[in-house]
């Protein structure tokens, strides 16, 4: 009989050394939640700074998209290759060296600030973040069932979504005040974050272990790709995430660029704001939609993104930066909604044993398509307007919108009609 690994939730950890150090389950669920914020916020930290490397280096928003695509191609190749081997590591180690990959990669910007060292340290922080995701995921679902045992996932959905696209909009809003207030505005954000990013990898060190290292040691394998709960549910999950990736990629790469050159609006501060507020709309569509149904978390997030993209596309069109930003936000509160939905389906179709893995298949996937989100919005600059590509955006987000209540009306069927 084949012996799982894990441990189950709840029990000790099954190895010869503690399972922790420092803390317990509870307060380690916290500190793994605030690590995870710093390590996501870090990968969006040059956002409001793309205009002052265009300004200073000449290049314009095909480049930004192509930059930010070098990222989400770091993420894709982080999560192939280190996403899973939380499962069979443990989460703490490789919690601890994606928060030190980030720190090279922090480095890498304060050391070499132009276009050159922009790309492989965006690379690299991809890394960091396609190993962090899974796993902090996997973390907080596992500490939060030993904490809480018998109880429901809800805090746990709640807490690892909010630290996920909440750091998302904390790291702009940092970066963009410190580049408007302070002295070496491309510079010193890294610096404030390299100091975080050191902090957050002492910090995980305390937190108890949740996987029991297996008695004989594992031949290493990439990434498998499989698809928890079946084609239809994953490609519905997918595809939640893929629509607010989307919204995310626009504010996160070329929006501080529209908001430059399109609506006359400069300043980094002001670049680090809205994209924070796109974020946190989207943290307080999670936290509004919790307590509703599955079904009607999907309608309202589809409704709320779809309205939203609609009214950032007449506002780029119509030169409106008030239009602009409202419907940043209401498509930010539709993508979080979209996004929590998508976490949710796969960390419950999962089995305990492959959960980081699952979740590593799922965040392949969604940056997978946000790489060719990205890459098509930057061609589409290059050949048009600004405004002309972020109508062509609006169209394809609405195509994928229309995927998701297809794909959700064809898997509540398909559940429906199987026996009881």
């Amino acid at each position: 009989m084949r012996v799982s690994t894990r441990f189950r939730r709840g029990a000790p950890a099954r190895s010869g050394r503690p399972a922790g150090a420092g803390v317990g389950n509870a307060v380690g669920f916290r500190v793994v939640a605030a690590v995870f914020a710093v390590a996501i916020a870090f990968s969006t930290v040059p956002t409001p700074l793309y205009p002052l490397y265009e300004k200073r280096d000449g290049f314009g928003a095909f480049t930004v998209t192509v930059v930010f695509a070098v990222y989400a191609v770091g993420v894709a190749v982080g999560l192939v290759f280190t996403g899973h081997l939380s499962d069979r590591m443990g989460r703490r180690p490789v919690l601890i060296a994606a928060l030190l990959g980030e720190l090279a990669a922090a480095l890498g910007f304060l050391l070499w600030p132009d276009l050159a060292g922009l790309l492989p340290a965006r690379f690299v922080t991809g890394l960091g973040v396609g190993a962090a995701t899974p796993t902090a995921t996997a973390y907080l679902q596992d500490l939060d069932a030993r904490a809480r045992p018998g109880e429901g996932p809800g805090r746990f959905e709640a807490v690892s979504t909010a630290a996920n696209i909440g750091g998302l909009g904390v790291g702009p809003l940092v970066a963009g005040l410190l580049a408007a207030y302070v002295p070496a505005p491309v510079r010193t954000p890294y610096a404030v974050f390299a100091v975080l990013l050191a902090a957050a990898a002492a910090a995980v060190t305390a937190v108890p272990e949740t996987v029991a290292h297996p008695t004989r040691p594992k031949p290493y394998r990439v990434q498998r790709i499989r698809a928890h709960g079946g084609a239809v549910l994953f490609g519905r999950a997918v595809a939640c995430a893929c629509a607010g990736l989307a919204i995310f990629g626009l504010f996160t790469s070329l929006a501080p660029a529209f908001l430059a050159t399109a609506l006359h609006q400069n300043s980094p501060a002001v670049a680090g704001a809205m994209v924070f507020g796109v974020f946190a709309a989207a943290v307080l569509g999670q936290l509004l939609s919790a307590p509703l149904r599955p079904a009607a978390r999907e309608a309202i997030g589809v409704a709320a993104e779809a309205s939203g993209c609609a009214a950032v596309a007449v506002g780029m069109v119509s030169g409106n930066p008030a239009l602009f930003l409202v419907g940043g936000a209401v498509a930010g509160l539709g993508a979080g909604t979209l996004f929590k939905a998508a976490v949710a389906l796969v960390a419950r179709a999962a089995p305990e044993e492959v959960r980081a893995e699952a979740l590593a298949t799922f965040f392949l996937a969604a940056y997978t398509g946000l790489v060719v989100t990205s890459l098509g919005l930057g061609v589409a600059a290059q050949l048009t307007t600004q405004a002309t590509a972020t109508l062509w955006f609006s169209g394809f987000l609405g195509l994928l919108l229309a995927t998701i209540v297809l794909l959700g009306r064809v898997d509540r069927t398909s559940r429906e009609g199987r026996p009881a």
